[in-house]
């Protein structure tokens, strides 16, 4: 049964006549009426009566108009469904990123994505990079926005730099440390706030302490982002963590590390074997645009340095 010849036959049910029915469906009358033949065999039962030039339903033709005209309709509202889809009128966009680009560069660039398309319903996964890219790999995400360099040799991810993002040393604003720079060495013996375990910058951190020739002072460690900014201001001790999340905390005040100290290149990844969605491509074309204006502006927040594009 195809919708062509239901289309064929509720024309003829509607007209009660063949040759207008053609016209109206715009095809040759033997070509309608061969099809309403097939549809009859097909079906099993006669849909017309043809009496003396009358044209009307049988039983069986009564039974199928208004099944037909259900099936048409439906038909129709798919292709407008997704027609509106391909028009990014509807659509669903499934992003993971850090909590530290939650609270900062990516809520602006997801209102404006939200502005140019308010159809597209926008679900975001906030998590350590290590979990994004398994995300990604189980097909969770449509893309995530992680930290390079992967801590995974899964081949299937595609990845294209955006941003390179300083680290500072953190304290509580009273606690200013009073120097423009420190040195990974300065942070010996210092009571620190660390990130949990499989946490990007507990790695990062752990790794740049011990290549300095020691062990960092933990006095207490288990937090995500915003757990170990509050730890912070509480003055349990200093952590090491991006600089673009101090933006709006005057409660905290961040030392860069001396040059060429710590920093952290963000990327867009999306898996090779997996074409993203229309939708998924509008919202990289939106966060490409928002990073190189903000870049060209000086509007990126301090630390942040846009990767050349």
């Amino acid at each position: 049964m195809q919708l062509q010849q239901l289309s064929y036959f509720v024309a003829v049910a509607e007209t009660r006549h063949f040759t207008q029915a053609a016209e109206r469906m715009r095809v040759a009358q033997p070509s309608l009426s061969k099809q309403v033949k097939a549809l009859e065999t097909e079906l099993g039962a006669r849909l017309f009566s043809r009496a003396r030039g009358n044209v009307t339903l049988t039983p069986a033709g009564e039974a199928l108009l208004p099944l037909a005209r259900r099936m048409l309709a439906d038909a129709d509202t798919a292709r407008q469904e997704v027609a509106e889809l391909a028009g990014l009128r509807k659509g669903r966009v499934r992003l993971g990123a850090t909590p530290s680009l939650c609270a900062g560069l990516l809520a602006d660039a997801l209102a404006r994505f939200h502005r140019d398309y308010p159809g597209i319903e926008l679900l975001v996964e906030e998590g350590g990079s290590r979990d994004l890219v398994r995300a990604l790999a189980r097909g969770q995400l449509d893309m995530s926005l992680i930290i390079m360099p992967l801590q995974s040799d899964d081949p299937s991810l595609v990845t294209e730099e955006i941003l390179r993002e300083n680290l500072v040393v953190v304290a509580p604003s009273h606690q200013r440390l009073r120097k423009p720079y420190l040195r990974i060495e300065d942070l010996r013996g210092r009571p620190m706030v660390m990130f949990r375990r499989g946490y990007d910058l507990r790695e990062a951190t752990l790794a740049a302490c011990r290549q300095a020739g020691f062990e960092p002072t933990l006095a207490v460690q288990g937090g995500e982002m915003d757990a170990v900014l509050r730890f912070v201001e509480a003055g349990l001790g200093v952590a090491v963590v991006p600089s673009m999340v101090l933006d709006g905390r005057p409660g905290l005040t961040g030392t860069p590390l001396a040059p060429p100290g710590l920093s952290r290149t963000i990327a867009l990844a999306h898996r090779k074997d997996v074409e993203p969605t229309r939708a998924a491509q509008a919202f990289r074309a939106t966060l490409l645009a928002f990073t190189v204006e903000a870049g060209h502006e000086g509007t990126l927040p301090p630390g942040v340095e846009l990767i050349a594009q």
